[in-house]
């Protein structure tokens, strides 16, 4: 009966455990001005990134395309990455963005 109190109070202390994760560029399409950035979490994980430093990633992939910046679009997407028989046992977190704008590169000015 011990055993069975110390499985349940470890699941339940591991349900609870929040990491973070760094979400990468995983697709770049210049023409519709999408950007996706991906991280990963395993099972009994609740991971989190951080939307400041995801916006950055994404503005900066947005400005290597011509684009100004970077705005949060739609809604993140969960997909099963690792099964075992029927559990998911780590998923993909995808979030997109949206380029938007017009990148100015100013010119050097040089004077001779």
């Amino acid at each position: 009966m011990n055993k069975l109190i110390t499985v349940v109070v470890a699941t339940i202390a591991l349900s609870a455990c929040t990491v973070h994760r760094q979400a990468n560029v995983t697709d770049a399409d210049a023409t519709s001005g999408i950007v996706r950035l991906t991280y990963g979490q395993a099972m009994l994980q609740s991971a989190t990134t951080d939307d400041y430093v995801a916006n950055g990633t994404a503005t900066k992939q947005c400005q290597q395309m011509g684009y100004a910046t970077a705005v949060p679009y739609g809604q993140p997407v969960t997909t099963c990455t690792v099964t075992s028989g029927s559990l998911c046992m780590n998923q993909s977190v995808t979030i997109q963005y949206q380029c938007r704008g017009i990148a100015i590169n100013a010119a050097p000015v040089t004077h001779y």
